[in-house]
């Protein structure tokens, strides 16, 4: 079946993670997210915004695409993801249309996330 409107359209992002149940903790932990398991080595996960997936292996290199989350409260996700066990990469900074933040989750993703 196909789905001309999808046609290409980002529908699902993957990562790679070094820590499935670690990860799937902090994700839930910090933005609400839940996960639908397929085997010890895939999640899948859904309250993001697209859908996506976490892969059990080794994180990709440095130069990979930065995804980027909103928040209405930047400082309390900033703070809510060092609770969490994060680190912040990137302390909050201004660009052009509001402020961000980039932080490693602990398994080797590093994520943006953003305010007005």
């Amino acid at each position: 079946m196909s789905n001309p409107a999808l046609h290409h359209k980002i529908t699902y992002i993957e990562f790679t993670t070094s820590d499935v149940e670690r990860t799937k903790k902090f994700y839930a932990t910090v933005f609400g997210w839940t996960f639908q398991d397929w085997g010890p080595d895939y999640t899948c996960f859904a309250g993001a915004g697209i859908d996506g997936g976490f892969a059990k292996g080794e994180p990709a290199a440095k130069s990979s695409p930065l995804i980027v989350i909103y928040s209405t409260n930047l400082e309390a996700t900033e703070a809510a993801v060092v609770a969490a066990g994060g680190s912040i990469v990137a302390p909050i900074f201004t660009f052009p249309g509001g402020r961000r933040f980039h932080f490693s989750d602990g398994a080797g993703n590093v994520l943006g996330v953003w305010s007005e």
